[in-house]
């Protein structure tokens, strides 16, 4: 299994970003803001740029370095690559199962009960480490309907039936979820799941962990030579790499929902780090997603012990040894996908 190693993320606006020699330039109003050597890194990601030079993309698809652009508030809006190298026979099992629904659901049902059980797991921890802070009597009952939901999607085999139980389980959960603030509840409340925008500091700060875990999940499956734009889940769509949907859903839970509630919880993040735009739009500031996305490499870089693997790994590697997983499972090697199920 390969290294992770490490992603460059531009968060200052009005940056471009090109080539010299085998350096990244990264350069502002004419100004050289600094310089890295590009064998250093796997990826790059950048957050309201300016630009970034042919050469220097050109550079990053021939390396396999993927070259990410989101808008300054976190949304996604391009991804350069290069040339897929995976193995031709891995990706038709794929696309074979991928237009069977029931083969498809077969291997969602997986990712959907992790899913559920991760939450159910989070919640339950609540109540063991802080039972006079929340409401535990509310979160039991939560974890034990939980408990039914996964009774429920073993025993199916139907794709609309998984999203209805997937569904209720995240209504279930989401309505516990600002019993788990325990810190700057003034500031930090948690009414509803809301994007497009988010209208508060918690959905934004959970809609910026989802789309840097989806591309951190999209760049694994890439790596071991899946297809991130075909999924079994949720199905094909244009520009939508659901593969890589399909596979975080195990891991929003005790990857992203849990990280989002630490940068709360330990004040890594403030108030003062958000502003309101006119359209009522929540965004961090620059200094504020500087400070997240810092958070995220840190613990991206904390240790664990692979529940499957039972080998000790950074939680960074996480996607990658999930979609290793993914394509032993479809080559044969395994009989069953083994998702991520974290105690």
């Amino acid at each position: 299994m390969r290294k992770l190693l490490n992603t460059l993320f531009i968060t200052t606006p009005d940056i471009y970003i090109s080539l010299k020699g085998e350096n990244v330039v990264i350069t502002k109003d004419d100004t050289q803001l600094g310089r890295i050597p590009l064998h250093n890194l796997e990826a790059i990601c950048t957050f309201g740029y300016a630009g970034a030079s042919p050469s220097l993309m050109h550079a990053c698809a021939t390396q396999n370095i993927s070259l990410t652009f989101l808008s300054r508030s976190g949304r996604f809006l391009a991804r350069v690559i290069g040339e897929s190298r995976g193995n031709v026979v891995l990706r038709k099992i794929q696309y074979r199962i991928s237009d069977n629904e029931i083969e498809s659901a077969k291997i969602a049902r997986n990712f959907i009960f992790a899913k559920v059980a991760n939450q159910k797991w989070i919640l339950e921890r609540m109540t063991r480490d802080y039972p006079m802070r929340i409401d535990v009597p509310m979160i039991k009952k939560t974890s034990s309907s939980l408990s039914g939901i996964l009774k429920d999607i073993l025993q199916t085999e139907d794709l609309e039936q998984l999203r209805g139980f997937e569904g209720q389980a995240a209504n279930s959960y989401f309505k516990c979820f600002d019993q788990m603030i325990l810190q700057q509840r003034e500031s930090f409340f948690f009414k509803t799941r809301n994007r497009r925008p988010p209208t508060d500091n918690v959905n934004a700060l959970l809609s910026l962990a989802y789309t840097l875990l989806s591309s951190d999940v999209a760049a694994a499956l890439e790596a071991v030579g899946l297809d991130a734009y075909v999924g079994f889940l949720h199905r094909d769509r244009p520009g939508r790499a659901s593969l890589a949907l399909d596979v975080m859903e195990e891991l929003r839970g005790v990857v992203a929902d849990r990280f989002v509630l630490k940068v709360i919880n330990k004040k890594i993040l403030t108030a003062n780090d958000f502003v309101q735009k006119e359209n009522g739009a929540v965004l961090l500031t620059d200094e504020g997603r500087k400070k997240f996305i810092k958070a995220w490499q840190e613990r991206k870089q904390e240790s664990l012990t692979h529940p499957f693997l039972k080998e000790k790994i950074n939680w960074g590697l996480v996607p990658h040894t999930q979609s290793m997983l993914l394509a032993r499972f479809l080559r044969g090697d395994l009989e069953e996908y083994p998702p991520f199920l974290w105690k």
